[in-house]
């Protein structure tokens, strides 16, 4: 299939999941009744608590998570291809992981990708992340089947590692997901010249769908989801409102833009030409 209308929901989630699963939905079900029929949600859809103890406490098993069972449920319903750009799964008591989960139209995970870059930095405003504190890395890339090809699925501050979306390119990703929670700071910097800078590097679809506006203990996200296509274009961008945007994708395109700039088959190990000191 070489054509796919693909819809990003625009959140600003609560560090409450039910009041999530609430309102995301309510989303989805709109992007679905505007013919959307992949559907991405953004980074910790489910929870976005900044206390690590309540988010350590809050967090489910994979087995129990509710806002998987709801949205598998839901994808099942409405019959589409769902991404859930990520929710917290627990894997211990002092551990988490922060996780996407691809599902199809039969409600059945197809993919899971846990995010392997933690976001450990100090920005512009004093603000202090540690996710590596609470989050444990995931360890694999990982590639999914659809029926529009293969695509990717990263996470947020992995979008800083390009080399994670060159592996995806070689290896036939089409489409590259960065569900997110960018900061504002940050996303003021560097959001949308990274997004496309992405895109164009690799020849691929950018779907990142984000968090927007202030959450608890006033963290603010940057909001702006975005989809791009190969060339660079932007296609929709969310700005800052809770809402959809929503793009129809021409995947022939990919192979255009990679038959008119083919540098994915121009790599060169560069560092067997660094001097020994």
């Amino acid at each position: 299939m070489s054509n796919l209308r693909v819809a990003c929901i625009q959140t600003n989630s609560k560090p409450d999941p039910n009041i999530n699963i609430e309102e995301v939905s309510s989303l989805i079900c709109e992007a679905k009744s505007d013919g959307a029929e992949l559907i991405t949600t953004p980074e910790v859809v489910g929870m976005l608590e900044p206390n690590r103890e309540k988010a350590l406490d809050k967090a489910q098993a994979e087995n129990d998570h509710i806002v998987l069972r709801e949205f598998r449920n839901l994808s099942k319903d409405l019959s589409i291809w769902l991404l859930i750009g990520s929710i917290s799964i627990k894997l211990s008591d002092s551990k988490l992981a922060n996780r996407s989960f691809l599902i199809n139209p039969g409600g059945q995970v197809i993919a899971r990708y846990t995010k392997i870059h933690m976001f450990d930095v100090e920005v512009n405003d004093g603000s202090i992340y540690r996710e590596s504190a609470t989050y444990q890395p995931g360890t694999s890339a990982c590639l999914a089947k659809t029926p529009w090809g293969l695509v990717g699925l990263t996470i947020c501050y992995d979008i800083r590692f390009p080399a994670l979306y060159r592996d995806l390119a070689k290896a036939g990703a089409r489409i590259i997901f960065i569900p997110s929670a960018f900061t504002e700071v940050t996303g003021e910097a560097h959001w949308h010249v990274l997004q496309r800078a992405r895109a164009i590097e690799n020849g691929c679809f950018i779907v990142s769908a984000a968090q927007t506006g202030i959450h608890e203990q006033k963290r603010k996200t940057f909001g702006h989801s975005i989809i791009i296509d190969p060339w660079g274009n932007v296609l929709a961008d969310a700005n800052k409102d809770v809402g959809i945007i929503i793009a129809d994708l021409d995947l022939k395109l990919v192979n255009e833009a990679r038959n008119k700039i083919p540098s994915l088959s121009h790599d060169r190990d560069y560092s067997k030409s660094f001097p020994a000191f």
